[in-house]
């Protein structure tokens, strides 16, 4: 049984979690049947219950809003429509002002958008430190698996404090055993960036010892998840930053060392074969799945199932679109000019130089085409983003039209990531468009690849390894099946062209910018970029060249700008008023 099922079982079940009532439990979603208590802790099946509605938190369907795709655990906003890989989409800039105001970092601690992560992730928080509570108090001669599902527990915890340092830095600590009435006594400032990431990263590797290397479940968290983790935390925990300004000041090279002896720990992992496999259900728990959110469809629960809601307003349409969705998350065309190559398939690192590659040109019919086409061009281009007149996945009725909701002010570009084909009897049809099972990575196995390359480069003595490791990236997408013209499928949709790095010319600059390039191009559109960004420490330079490359594609880019302190959100205002007035705002916004 995997633990899709398991989701769907508590669904079904209705059972009332009553230590887990602190951020309600609405995500039941169905009348409670009865009560997990202290008397029936001893039962297997009332424990299993207890965990799941742990992992349940992933979801995001509780608390006082059924609205997971406006405070989404993918972070498509805070992640990538707050960086230079996409934009806000929808119906105009203020259909969800507060997601253009992150487009376009004009960020104010009265957005409700940021509110609403932020209270989201702590009741996950809480849900996790009650079941932790709740498991400790089992007897383990009865219930022989009560630590290893602490251990997950401490996981799941560990995963949404990771995303709070990297989304608002300045963050209160609530200890597993303080009560919640205490929580507004709790400072944000008690402890550092670093020091949070310390923290996580040891619970991580506390945890991973007492976690098995594979579970029976399809799922559950290992001791392989617990190490591939702690190595992002500790990946993250190097780069030190002055507590002022938010810039790297250094890389602590021993905590690299960390990083990459840990990677070498996670076994039984691979690429998978070609990169469009990535959405593809059948292979969605396969070799290169680390960490992955399970999502399920038809599934016993409520209405279409414990499908994936953090991405209900992404679907794409327009004209002759086989989906009429709302059109948010779009790609931005600076990101579909990075995916240029050289005549040796190799990125061109000055493409904002450049005319952009493949804008849509109209004629007086009303017919149009793509222009600038003849360079050459990463193949993962047309696995990622849905380009007009390019077949769109294996979607027979149509190649990709201008299926954008309003292309006046965002373009013609619309996401084929995360996506299944829209002819595919397990996509739904109706509302939620294109709705499907598939699950969304937290961890695949080529981030390992690329973390380690990372921290091989910055620590500077075997770049030889990272630019193997790079090379192993590109050549997956190199030997991918590369997709093909609509009309003539013996021909190649674009002039394709990829290659390897050569081992000359590989000094530490230069594998510096090939591995960031690698990490934008091979994981675009997967919430990671702007938290890419600003571990560099390149966040304000990046997004002000972007701005400027782009001001003229999207008008209101015109006066976006910057600034520094902006690598971090603005500590909500609400969440100022909860505390008392003891919270401290972050650098780089107005002072309470």
């Amino acid at each position: 049984m995997t633990l899709n099922k398991f989701f769907s079982n508590i669904l079904v079940a209705g059972l009332c979690v009553s230590s887990l009532a602190a951020c309600s439990d609405d995500f039941l979603e169905n009348k409670p049947q009865g009560t997990l208590s202290e008397g029936n802790m001893n039962d297997p099946e009332a424990v299993d219950l207890l965990v799941t509605s742990a992992y349940a938190t992933f979801g995001c369907r509780y608390a006082d809003s059924n609205d997971p795709h406006w405070f989404p655990v993918t972070n498509w906003s805070y992640g990538e429509v707050r960086a230079d890989n996409a934009y806000k989409g929808g119906g105009g800039e203020t259909d969800a002002w507060e997601i253009h105001d992150m487009e376009t970092a004009k960020i104010q601690p009265n957005n409700g958008f940021l509110d609403g992560k932020w209270f989201n992730v702590y009741c996950g928080i809480s849900r996790c430190n009650s079941a932790i509570r709740a498991l400790q108090k089992v007897d383990l001669e009865s219930n022989p698996a009560r630590d290893i599902r602490i251990a997950e527990v401490r996981v799941i915890r560990d995963h949404w404090y990771f995303e709070l340092v990297r989304l608002f830095n300045r963050i209160p600590y609530m200890d597993i055993d303080l009560p919640e009435i205490e929580y507004t006594n709790v400072r944000n400032d008690e402890f550092t960036r670093e020091q949070h990431l310390a923290r996580i990263a040891a619970d991580l590797l506390e945890a991973a010892e007492a976690l098995p290397e594979r579970q029976d479940q399809v799922g559950r968290i290992n001791r392989n998840i617990a190490l591939a983790y702690a190595a992002k935390v500790k990946l993250y925990q190097a780069y030190e930053e002055n507590p002022e300004t938010n810039a790297v000041t250094s890389v602590n090279k021993p905590l690299l060392k960390e990083v990459v002896s840990l990677i070498d720990r996670v076994q039984g992992y691979n690429l998978l074969s070609d990169f469009q496999h990535l959405d593809l259900l059948e292979y969605e728990n396969g070799v290169e799945s680390v960490f992955a959110i399970q999502f399920s469809k038809d599934d016993e629960s409520s209405g279409v199932g414990r499908i994936n809601w953090s991405m209900l307003l992404n679907s794409m349409t327009g004209p002759g679109c086989p989906w009429q969705g709302d059109g948010f998350f779009l790609p931005s065309q600076d990101l579909i000019n990075a995916y240029q190559t050289d005549a040796n398939g190799l990125p061109l690192f000055d493409y904002q130089s450049l005319p952009d590659y493949g804008s849509v040109k109209f004629a007086e019919d009303g017919s149009y085409s793509l222009d600038n086409v003849d360079g050459n061009v990463d193949p993962r281009l047309d696995f990622v983003i849905g380009r007009p007149t390019i077949r769109y996945k294996t979607y027979t009725g149509s190649a990709c039209g201008l299926w954008v909701r309003n292309s006046d002010v965002y373009g013609y570009n619309n996401t084929k990531r995360f996506w299944l084909s829209p002819e595919s009897p397990d996509a739904t049809q109706g509302w939620p468009w294109g709705a499907s099972a598939l699950n969304w990575q937290i961890i695949r196995y080529a981030d390992l690849l690329l973390y380690k390359a990372e921290a091989l480069i910055e620590i500077g003595e075997d770049l030889e390894t990272a630019r193997q490791l790079i090379n192993r990236v590109r050549e997956r997408a190199q030997q991918s099946a590369y997709v093909k013209d609509f009309n003539d499928p013996s021909k190649d949709a674009a002039n394709y062209k990829i290659g390897l790095y050569p081992a000359a010319g590989w000094n530490q600059d230069y594998a510096r910018k090939a591995l960031r390039t690698e990490m934008r191009l091979e994981k675009a559109m997967e919430g990671e970029r702007f938290f890419d960004l600003v571990r560099w420490g390149i966040a304000k330079e990046t997004m002000n060249k972007f701005f400027a490359a782009e001001k003229d594609n999207r008008i209101y880019y015109q006066t976006a700008s910057f600034e520094t302190g902006e690598e971090y959100f603005p500590v909500p205002v609400a969440q100022y008023n909860f505390s008392g007035g003891i919270y401290v705002q972050n650098p780089g916004y107005p002072a309470f």
